[in-house]
């Protein structure tokens, strides 16, 4: 059953209580109750570059998840940020992981994290944490890749490997997720071209509540346009990256604060206090060196092109 508008509790009346919400279902679990389906979503993975684990998420999961992104998005005001990728009538909520006990178990949800690491490798980490709410009159997304900001020729080995948890129904008609099934394996889509192009291939990544769709960042794919009238189609946007992508010490971890406030800001940049080409390395959009230290801000990728 999709989610009508105001139909989601709102503070004070409801937060859930992580202890008393059951455990993920475990691997071997998973294994017993359906026989064969870790292969087949792995081939999937491997000759689509997209596969959907359906009913993975009890529902008393999914009702906390859902009932604690509407608390987070009235607590902090979130509202569109009316930017040509992320639209003006969905509203995002990052870092979820610093808002509470309950998203730690959305990392490391074993099922997901398994396929994940199929793509990946063991070893690799959390790249973000998002919700996303697309409202009615959501136009289609862009059609685009998740590794689309570094400059390697395609295809090459997977750096980005992501996944969206419906915390709402997913139909062709709210906004399902599109992909186009296969993209993995060849170049980025051409941007210039009209977004009907690069949606007549498509599919729609259709799905009920408690289902995950994990897929490979170089899939071309896109949030589709709401077009109901009382819809708001919720999901967690939980990604992650290879481990091979970071420097080889901890520069962020291994310097205290007042040695990285001594620094020149071209040093802080250089130790990775800045955004790479406006969108990796930030945190909730803003450069780490502007947020704490007070350099010179830099403007989101996504913010370079307001509707």
């Amino acid at each position: 059953m999709t989610t009508p508008l105001g139909h989601l509790p709102t503070p004070p009346h409801w937060r859930p209580e992580p202890a008393s919400l059951p455990a993920p279902m475990s691997l071997d679990d998973f294994e017993v109750a359906r026989p064969g389906a870790l292969a087949g979503h792995r081939a999937e993975l491997d000759e689509h570059g997209f596969t959907i684990i359906r009913d993975l998420v009890d529902p008393s999961i999914v009702a906390a998840l859902l009932a604690e992104t509407r608390w987070l998005e009235d607590t902090l005001s979130s509202a569109p940020s009316n930017n040509r990728f992320e639209g003006a009538d969905t509203t995002r909520t990052y870092n979820l992981l610093a808002h509470g006990e309950l998203w730690e178990r959305i990392p490391t949800e074993p099922v997901v994290l398994h396929l994940i690491e199929h793509v990946l490798g063991r070893g690799c980490q959390v790249s973000s944490l998002a919700s996303i709410s697309l409202a009615p009159g959501e136009t289609a997304q862009v059609i685009h890749t998740d590794d689309q900001a570094m400059p390697v020729e395609k295809p090459h080995a997977p750096f980005v490997c992501n996944s969206m948890w419906a915390l709402t129904d997913f139909t062709a008609e709210n906004g399902a997720t599109n992909l186009v099934p296969g993209t993995h394996r060849g170049p980025s889509p051409d941007y210039r071209l009209d977004p009907e192009t690069l949606l007549a291939e498509a599919i729609p990544a259709e799905m009920a509540a408690g289902s995950v769709l994990v897929w490979e960042g170089a899939v071309w794919h896109g949030g589709g346009a709401n077009t109901t009238e009382d819809e708001i189609r919720v999901g967690l946007a939980m990604n992650y990256c290879a481990g091979f992508i970071r420097p080889q010490e901890n520069q962020l971890l291994g310097l205290a604060p007042d040695r990285l406030a001594a620094f020149t800001p071209e040093l802080r940049q250089l130790c990775g206090l800045g955004m790479y080409r406006g969108l990796t390395g930030n945190i909730d959009k803003q450069a780490p060196a502007a947020l704490l230290y007070g350099d010179e801000p830099q403007t989101q990728l996504w913010d370079a092109e307001p509707l």
